[in-house]
């Protein structure tokens, strides 16, 4: 018997290598691969998504944008350029559901912060009262890291419009006029295509943990897609 395998000793080793490779390669293909959806308007609540992109079914992306931060640095979509980021709507003054929003993205910088792939975007809903000197201070007392998170102020109908025909969290309709007004929880991941990936309440601890989890995940994907 021994002989026998001696004889065949190459075979056998063949076969032992053949064999671990397709045992390993069936384990892989068992593993289900990380993955997060795409939303698009049609997907969404029709009570968040302005009228005009509501039936939309493919393609959507956030549009480009121009605003100001808590430095007067003009930003724009080339600022998160291949990047992840995490967006929301607030304003300095409010006194409800905001302060703790914006101690829920402390906590996500505060997780990312050496992450140069990940940062975070927020939109004054209230341009006329948050100036870049209010952003700047608001900044200071949150701990803002200005590389990694923007405050913004502009025009009002711009931001209205991302809101409500871009990320989606509107859960009025309007005109971005002077006595409209968008008040929305929602904080929304988006990936490094201008794509929604998912909406999470900002006000609720458990979705910032599923948040930062799902950052991870959405990193995975990316990765892999750079690889292909």
């Amino acid at each position: 018997m021994l002989d026998f395998f001696k004889k065949y000793k190459f075979f056998w080793i063949f076969f032992l290598v053949l064999t671990a490779t397709i045992c390993y390669i069936i384990f892989t293909l068992l593993i289900p691969k990380p993955s997060l959806p795409i939303y698009q308007p049609n997907m969404v609540n029709a009570e968040l998504v302005d009228s005009t992109v509501q039936y939309v079914r493919k393609y959507h992306k956030i549009r480009d944008f121009e605003l100001i931060n808590q430095n007067g640095e003009t930003i724009t979509q080339e600022n998160y350029k291949d990047k992840i980021y995490i967006a929301d709507f607030f304003f300095t003054t409010c006194q409800t559901i905001c302060p703790i929003m914006t101690d829920h993205m402390v906590k996500i910088q505060e997780e990312f912060k050496n992450d140069d792939e990940v940062m975070l975007l927020s939109h004054t809903v209230t341009p006329s009262i948050d100036t870049v000197a209010q952003l700047k201070r608001y900044a200071v007392k949150k701990g803002v890291l200005d590389h990694k998170w923007n405050l913004v102020t502009g025009d009002k109908k711009q931001i209205y419009d991302l809101a409500r025909k871009a990320y989606l969290v509107a859960k009025t309709q309007g005109d971005g006029g002077k006595y409209d007004m968008v008040h929305t929880e929602n904080f929304v991941l988006i990936d490094k295509q201008k794509r929604i990936r998912k909406f999470y309440d900002g006000t609720d601890p458990e979705a910032i943990e599923e948040l930062i989890e799902d950052v991870k995940i959405l990193k995975q994907i990316e990765a892999q897609k750079e690889v292909q």
